[in-house]
């Protein structure tokens, strides 16, 4: 719901039940005086305040960042956003001191946190953003560690011949997997088992 048309006995009661029925904070909405109230004469004809109230549209880009500040103001970590806008997400990319803890193993930590942050950045908007978080290019390192982990496995398959299953990895880490090998000709990769416990298989093409 993003309007609504209320009555009360002033203006403010009117807001303010408008405010309960949407279940937003007052400096989420602004609101039109539709009619106001009038005490009529000798207590007859009076009428009550009608406003509509609306819900501002809100950047999602603005409440990712605000959700964020309000994780790094509870953990008292101090963190500066920097924002790399591509034509299918923005990145936020973190610097500071200490800021191993918003990694995790193998960057699930990571994942976890950008998952949550991307549910409050489209929650209240119909425009969706992907919203992409990392840590001093935490992401650009893992990748290129994973693309070397690849190429090493891969020379491994071909030389025994024995398929090789890597360690539980995310979507997106296996995809890095699955890209760096689709272009050896004697080389396949596939993945099995279930979340979050999903592998990458390396195997020789027969």
């Amino acid at each position: 719901m993003n309007s609504i048309e209320t009555t009360g006995k002033t203006i403010e009661e009117a807001v303010a039940l408008a405010l309960t029925q949407l279940g937003v904070e007052a400096d989420r909405v602004e609101y039109e005086v539709i009619e106001a109230p009038s005490k009529g004469f000798l207590g007859f004809g009076s009428k009550p305040a009608r406003v509509k109230v609306i819900v501002k549209k809100l950047d999602p880009v603005e409440v990712a960042k605000e959700f964020l500040r309000s994780i790094f103001f509870q953990m008292d970590l101090a963190v500066t956003i920097e924002e790399v806008v591509a034509a299918d997400n923005i990145t936020f990319n973190f610097q500071g001191e200490e800021l191993g803890i918003l990694i995790g193993k193998h960057g699930q930590t990571l994942d976890a946190l950008q998952y949550l942050t991307n549910l409050a950045a489209n929650r209240d908007t119909e425009e969706r953003v992907r919203i992409v978080l990392d840590v001093e290019d935490y992401r650009m390192r893992r990748a290129e560690t994973l693309t070397r982990l690849a190429l090493r496995l891969a020379d491994k398959v071909r030389r025994t011949g024995e398929k090789v299953i890597l360690e539980p990895m995310s979507p997106h880490e296996r995809k890095i997997i699955h890209i760096a090998l689709q272009n050896d000709h004697r080389i396949a990769t596939y993945s099995e088992g279930e979340e979050p416990y999903r592998k990458v298989a390396i195997y020789l093409k027969r």
